[in-house]
């Protein structure tokens, strides 16, 4: 078969293309230049993309009904044996296109040759990465929403729990743990957005385009483009074959997306720590020391923040590579795959962890409890009340601030002293401090919209499942 197709080529390289070449190409070139190593990945988009383009042939005349029989026969055919891991990708057959092609000529025949009527490599491959992409973009949709499913849930369930937030590391005043893990749910839900929108931009077809400048053959790219599940066109056949913007929408979103897991994975790291002890991870999503029996590593929560820089390294790397390409095609444009087929696996291989890790985490309330008790968490509460009984805040910020001194001072919390002690440095409090300065009063207080006060982290939850509920529905 090898030399039936090397003959049908071009007379003994063995190229589909290399009937102007009177040279053999140097076998370093031929690896150099090959890229099915990693564009196979493509092969059920190329069939796809080659089942819809050799129909249109055969509705506007250019294929008869006995062509397009066995061109459809022989694609079909092609790819139930891609999708069983029995076809063989050739290295000298250069990409996925090629070889498709030269396999289905190889098993039907001339008509195998006539599929690329009307068509470049350039828009197919355009069409494949395309078809790819929104598949991909839909499964990380998928799973960003459980994500944001699960900080739901959680914070749900620890809707009483409090802990200290934090500001510059440092602990500042107590939230609803609640309102915390709603942070990132607000954070994930933009980025469902973001690639939603990236999705919009990707599902145009390049189909018909051809090499550049369209083609002379009376093809049907609004039929291909409907049947392929596009939503309109890819028009200018310029643009539409050189275009990799929407790459590049992708891997801007998956890096926004990456530093908002790198965020919560610094923090689960924190959190994890004998330091801080505020929860605990299970053990199916640790690891142990080689040396030192005692530990438990957040290997996974470290690995997620540490991949966000193979992301933003694909993101520079696609950029750098389109920022001097003239118009239109060139092969520069086959180093766009690889940064977008790792970027897509690291994502989903990260969205397939987090959530179970996430879900399975232990949270000792009592230890986040205990740590808002300590650091003063309620002194712009009493600067607050002082403001309320005429004091200037300013000046209540000043009185608070030496009596915060003087507890630093003494080793005790500011409930620890007594009403006179408190009075020295603030003239006008009065026993009811003692009970306005309770951890929940302090937290309910904050009824503001969007604030950490029960009924507004339970009307933030709400609003979330109803979001998520919608986003189900679609």
């Amino acid at each position: 078969m090898a030399e039936k197709r090397q003959k049908e080529g071009d007379g003994g390289q063995g190229k589909l293309w290399g009937g102007r070449f009177g040279e053999k190409t140097d076998p370093r070139v031929d690896r150099f230049n090959a890229s099915v190593s990693f564009d196979q990945r493509l092969a059920l988009e190329d069939v796809a993309g080659n089942l819809a383009h050799g129909r249109m042939l055969h509705r506007i005349g250019l294929l008869d009904d006995q062509e397009w029989s066995r061109l459809e026969a022989g694609l079909k055919s092609i790819g139930e044996r891609i999708k069983a891991g029995r076809f063989t990708f050739r290295e000298e057959d250069e990409d996925v296109h090629l070889n498709i092609e030269a396999a289905l000529t190889a098993e039907i025949g001339p008509a195998g040759a006539k599929l690329h009527t009307g068509r470049s490599r350039n828009d197919q491959v355009a069409t494949d990465l395309r078809l790819f992409l929104r598949s991909g973009i839909d499964r990380v949709l998928a799973s960003l929403r459980r994500l944001r499913e699960v900080l739901v849930d959680l914070a749900q369930e620890h809707l009483e729990t409090i802990l200290p937030g934090y500001t510059h590391l440092q602990r500042a005043q107590p939230v609803r743990l609640a309102l915390h893990l709603l942070a990132y749910q607000e954070m994930i839900r933009r980025d469902e957005e973001r690639f939603a929108q990236a999705r919009g931009r990707t599902n145009l077809s390049p189909l018909g385009a051809a090499a550049l400048a369209g083609t002379t053959f009376p093809v049907d790219r609004e039929g291909t483009a409907r049947e392929l599940g596009f939503d309109g066109l890819a028009e200018n056949s310029i643009d539409a074959v050189s275009d990799r913007d929407f790459c590049l929408d992708f891997l801007h979103a998956a890096s926004v997306l990456m530093v908002h897991l790198s965020r919560l994975a610094e923090e689960l790291v924190l959190w994890s720590s004998q330091e801080f002890g505020f929860i605990d991870l299970a053990d199916a999503f640790t690891t142990g020391s080689s040396i030192m029996p005692q530990k438990k590593n957040p290997d996974v929560a470290e690995l997620i923040r540490g991949k966000t820089g193979r992301v933003f390294g694909h993101q520079m790397a696609l950029l750098t590579v389109l920022k001097g390409l003239p118009l239109a095609y060139n092969k520069d444009l086959q180093e766009d795959k690889e940064p977008v087929f790792d970027t897509l696996d690291t994502i989903l291989e990260i969205l397939g962890l987090l959530p179970d890790m996430l879900a399975s985490m232990r949270v000792n309330r009592e230890v986040m409890r205990r740590a808002c008790l300590k650091g003063f968490l309620e002194a712009t509460d009493l600067a607050d009340w002082l403001a309320g009984r005429g004091v200037p805040f300013r000046e209540a910020h000043h009185q608070v601030g030496a009596l915060v001194k003087h507890c630093l001072k003494e080793g005790r919390s500011i409930p620890e002293l007594s009403l006179e002690e408190i009075k020295r440095f603030c003239p006008l409090a009065q026993e009811e401090i003692f009970g306005h300065l309770e951890l929940e009063r302090v937290v309910d207080r904050r009824a503001s919209q969007g604030g950490t006060a029960r009924v507004e982290v339970e009307r933030m939850i709400r609003r979330a499942k109803e979001d998520l509920s919608r986003a189900g529905a679609k």
